[in-house]
């Protein structure tokens, strides 16, 4: 066969998947990195977007809610279109809708033209994760296969990471258009490289018709489920008309969507792998995994620049290390889980442990905390996630039949985005009551019966007028100066109390661990495992 380029040729053999191992975890790992940036690249530029295409905050928050429910509709039906379409042809039909659809998001002039590309991208990059996943199964020996999770590990957890800072420079550097245009090359180098390396599955087998009825039925049970996620604190959750219709339709879907598939030959989603204990438990699990990984990363920074001023570029810089911090644990568990002796629930635990730690010393942060602070906690959250996330996929998808890993693995991915989603909802909404509740008791002990408020009073009133401010105003200014440092103190508690949470919620996860095998590594891509 000619190469396609020098030193490569298209990947077709057995051989040739274990030759190329490497090259197809790059490639499959940037595709859903990608995919993972662009869920949450668009919310720094929000504001820039509303004044260019004249829309309410409510309206061009479909930007992103758009693109998540697409999103999450794909996901847990991608082994079946993966199946349908042959492997390397879907994986690549997805990045290049993907890609293209990025483009038009880049170019678009109205509100309505945005929202749709979005949700166009969001159907193409909806399969990168899950087909990425079930594809490094395969490829890599059982061996190394360690290896392969840890690459496309530290995929996953940089994306939602990076998502926002890169955002926050490319808009502040350029234009919002260019969070879009920037995937363009990379998409295309992804393009090529896939239809170069990415191999059809060695047990994908095409279902012989078309389960309409069960893809209705998903679409609008898991979209309509999404979209009352994202839109629900927004809207006062079930005050508002709008959640409550998204609940009742989204409910009735659902269930109709599981007596459909249990009872079809040819399922587009795969539940009977349920049955399985093991895989069941694993899904409560990476359901809590997520919304510790995506709460984490969307309430730090808030805290960070609302209470401390940092910027979207400085709050990045502040994460990086704990991302950086799970690439390294990932990489070294993937050589430790490797090892037959291993008892990945035990790696689970000691994982969970420094996570739970780690989100003890957050809830130590203050108003004046800095990077000597910042950096071990950070560091230790990394660490922890790593050590949890590699044993856990493997736990999770190594106990299921090489056949069905492809659909495990959207039913797993489509839990870890439900479970970051939820997290997010529900850490807005708690935020939002602590925040209330922690306000009104401070001012309930501060007030003019209180000595130490008045002594506090007078000496921000001494400040003001020191700054050249008359007797009459300073009162005034001091009294907004003081309610401004109850405000701050009453947020920081708050975000203190979500801290401690997210650890409580890894931590609450453990028992499930009885519920699966001590656990060797994955079948991998070793067909004598098979």
């Amino acid at each position: 066969m000619k190469p396609l380029l020098p030193g490569l040729r298209r990947v077709e053999s057995e051989a040739d998947r274990f030759a190329y191992r490497y090259p197809i975890a790059f490639t499959v790992t940037l595709a859903s990195m990608l995919e993972l940036v662009d869920t949450s690249i668009v919310n720094v530029a929000i504001p820039h977007m509303m004044g260019a295409l004249g829309a309410t905050l409510d309206e061009i928050a479909w930007v992103s809610t758009g693109y998540v429910v697409a999103n999450v509709i794909v996901l847990p039906i991608s082994g079946w279109l993966a199946n349908w379409f042959g492997r390397r042809n879907y994986f690549a039909l997805s990045i290049l809708l993907f890609t293209a659809s990025s483009m038009l998001c880049g170019a678009s002039t109205s509100l309505e033209e945005i929202v749709f590309w979005r949700i166009v991208q969001g159907l193409g990059g909806g399969g990168l994760i899950s087909t990425a996943q079930a594809t490094l199964y395969e490829v890599f020996p059982r061996k190394e296969a360690g290896s392969a999770m840890a690459i496309f590990g530290l995929g996953i957890m940089m994306g939602p990471m990076l998502g926002p800072t890169l955002g926050g420079w490319i808009t502040d550097t350029w234009s919002w258009p260019w969070i879009f245009y920037i995937n363009l090359p990379l998409g295309a180098l992804a393009l090529l490289l896939a239809l170069m390396l990415v191999p059809d599955s060695q047990f994908g087998k095409r279902a012989e018709q078309v389960d309409a009825t069960g893809l209705l039925l998903l679409a609008v049970g898991i979209g309509c489920l999404q979209a009352l996620l994202e839109r629900g604190e927004r809207q006062d959750w079930f005050a508002s008309r709008e959640i409550v219709a998204l609940a009742v339709v989204s409910l009735f879907s659902l269930i109709l969507l599981v007596w459909q598939e249990l009872r079809h030959e040819h399922p587009v989603v795969e539940l009977r792998i349920v049955r399985d204990p093991q895989f069941a438990a694993s899904l409560v699990f990476t359901f809590l995994l997520g919304g510790a990984l995506y709460s984490t990363v969307f309430v730090f920074p808030v805290y960070a620049q609302t209470l401390l001023g940092f910027t979207a570029w400085e709050t990045g810089l502040v994460i990086l290390p704990g991302a950086l911090a799970s690439g390294v644990t990932m990489a070294v568990m993937g050589r430790v889980t490797a090892s037959a002796d291993v008892d990945l629930r035990v790696l689970v635990v000691i994982g969970a442990a420094i996570f739970g730690y780690a989100m003890w010393q957050h809830s130590l942060f203050t108003v004046e905390s800095g990077w000597d602070e910042f950096l071990p906690a950070m560091i230790l959250r990394g660490v922890g996630l790593g050590m949890v996330f590699i044993p856990l996929n493997n736990l999770a998808l190594g106990n299921l039949p090489p056949e069905q890993v492809a659909n495990g693995s959207g039913l797993y991915n489509l839990t870890r985005q439900l479970g970051g989603s939820v997290g997010i909802a529900t850490s807005a909404t708690l935020y939002s009551q602590f925040l209330q509740g922690n306000r009104g008791e401070m001012i309930r002990h501060v007030n003019e019966f209180s000595a130490a408020t008045a002594a506090r009073l007078a000496k921000l009133k001494a400040i003001v007028m020191a700054h050249g401010t008359p007797e009459a105003l300073a009162q005034g200014q001091a009294l907004r100066i003081l309610e401004k440092m109850v405000d701050k103190q009453a947020a920081m508690l708050s975000f203190e109390r979500l801290f401690l949470l997210f650890g409580i919620a890894l931590l609450s996860a453990l028992p499930l661990l009885l519920m699966m095998k001590r656990g060797k590594f994955a079948r991998g891509g070793d067909t004598s495992a098979h």
